[in-house]
């Protein structure tokens, strides 16, 4: 299965002549001329992009998504390129109507017609895993009815499949292979990709998502309309708004764009820290702007999750980052394993100092981050950094927020709006705020646990599970008794030198009567 997936993605390569990108290159670009006789039958009349584009969508739904990613990195691919990609947000062809209604008469057990007061064919936005119907309740609400697309699990299982086999190959066969611990990012990937199969989770995460935002003026989350929601299909709110990626609209509905991408650092990082629980697919296709001016999020397929370790580490490494303290960047990362021990931190410090110093004080316009992180990457190779793959999603999503921030406001100054969030996050962990806070966390726990500690310790000692306890009392009988043999040697040792100190005394006591 594994050979023939590998096939089709090649067969799609040539068919659609993405080789182009690689030939290309001045190193390639001698072969040119053997390719185009080679595939002479290949009608490429389309542009490079609109093929790129149609390329990933016949590959499937993990190579859309990729797209999906390198669409918002305008900095780094040319604009024609992504602007195609784009498309791959909401605009993936769409499965036949009859799929849908047959879809929804196999979640409810009877046709569309008997569960919705009205119902929309034609699906008004459609992604690599699933589609969207507009549709109206029987009580008259104005719901979205995201249905998955047919057999996806089983299109997703062999693309997997293919990445833990290119993963394993680059973990065996490259000398950084260890370090980057592909084999553990791809299952991280794994299992987000099978909690965006399963639409009640999805539901739950929109619910989360929503009661952590329920009094908030920066962002709206649609309500989940559970009574609806099955494994394959998730009814909820329907919500107005304006694309995100349309800038020149929003203008002329008088939306502050600076503001707004402001907004989208704090809702990024207020997720992050805060709640520990955010949206890692973040994606233009997934973001509208209510006519009020606040964003509204939507797909909840994808979301990830981080501890409270995590996020300490995290927020001490930004903080750092943003004073340009970089010898307590190195520090955290020798202090969290993620450096080898024995790292020399001044090296390391230099190091990220010559990293990081050129971006700082400059808009997003003006900052490469194609050169920052390539050389970054050199960096974490150069010292060993071992990559963490509980934190590849917060990555991936860090890369659409910044590509979010280009397209809404390239002059947003991404530290500066970053660090007041941070550095109020931290006062409210450490010091007497966070015992606070901690206090009235754990009080309803010891308060409950206290009363019992004595009946909890008396039990302890009385069970004997497994026999650990017996096995202590026994050692401790043992040294007891080691520790009363001792003493009773030490005091016949004393008692024979004392003796050997009186003998002299006593012989002389004996002698002078005689």
């Amino acid at each position: 299965m594994k050979i023939l997936r590998l096939a089709k993605i090649l067969y799609v390569t040539l068919r659609f002549g993405l080789e182009e990108f690689i030939l290309g290159h001045e190193r390639f670009r001698w072969l040119r001329p053997l390719v185009m006789v080679a595939l002479f039958w290949r009608p490429l009349e389309e542009s490079r992009a609109v093929r790129l584009r149609q390329a990933l969508e016949a590959l499937g739904p993990i190579f859309v998504k990729f797209g999906q990613v390198l669409s918002t990195r305008r900095d780094l691919i040319p604009t024609d390129i992504a602007d195609e990609l784009a498309k791959l947000q909401d605009r993936v062809p769409p499965f036949a109507p009859e799929i849908a209604l047959a879809a929804i008469q196999h979640a409810y057990g009877k046709p569309a017609s008997e569960v919705f007061a009205e119902f929309d064919p034609v699906p008004v936005a459609s992604a690599s895993v699933a589609q969207v119907h507009f549709a109206r309740l029987r009580d008259g609400r104005e719901v979205a009815v995201k249905i998955l697309r047919p057999d996806i699990g089983k299109v997703i299982g062999h693309d997997v499949e293919l990445l833990y086999a290119g993963a394993g190959l680059v973990e065996s066969l490259w000398e950084d292979g260890k370090r980057l611990r592909p084999c553990e990012v791809v299952a991280e990937f794994e299992k987000h990709l099978e909690d965006e199969l399963d639409l009640m989770r999805e539901a739950a995460n929109g619910s989360q998502l929503r009661r952590n935002f329920q009094d908030s003026e920066l962002l709206l989350v649609p309500e989940i309309y559970w009574d609806w929601c099955h494994k394959s299909v998730m009814v909820m709110e329907r919500m107005a708004g304006t694309p995100i990626s349309q800038v020149d609209k929003l203008r002329e509905q008088g939306v502050d764009i600076s503001r707004l991408a402001r907004e989208g650092v704090t809702i990024f990082f207020t997720q992050v820290f805060r709640d520990g629980f955010f949206h890692a697919d973040m994606h233009p296709g997934n973001i509208l702007v209510s006519p009020d001016g606040r964003y509204i999020a939507l797909d909840f397929g994808i979301m990830s999750t981080l501890t409270d370790r995590d996020k300490n580490y995290l927020a001490q490494n930004f903080l750092a980052f943003f004073k340009r303290d970089y010898k307590r960047v190195a520090q955290a990362h020798i202090e969290a394993g993620w450096a080898p021990a024995d790292t020399r931190e001044d090296e390391f410090e230099a190091a990220i100092r010559a990293v990081c110093e050129p971006i700082f004080d400059r808009p997003l316009k003006e900052i490469s981050f194609g050169r920052f992180l390539l050389r970054l990457f050199q960096t974490s190779r150069r010292f060993g950094v071992v990559i963490q793959p509980q934190l590849v999603m917060l990555q991936k999503t860090l890369l659409n927020i910044e590509g979010l921030g280009r397209q809404l406001d390239p002059e947003l100054d991404l530290w500066q709006t970053a660090k007041p969030f941070l550095e109020q996050w931290m006062s409210e962990q450490l010091g007497w705020r966070g015992l606070e806070k901690t206090l009235k966390a754990e009080a309803p726990h010891w308060g409950t646990l206290l009363p019992q500690l004595p009946r909890l310790v008396h039990r302890a000692l009385s069970r004997d599970e497994g026999g650990e306890l017996q096995l202590l009392r026994e050692e401790l009988r043992a040294r007891h008794a080691s520790e009363r043999r001792w003493m009773m040697v030490i005091a016949v040792l004393l008692g024979l030198l004392l003796l050997g100190q009186l003998l002299p005394w006593l012989s002389l006591l004996l002698i002078e009567p005689m």
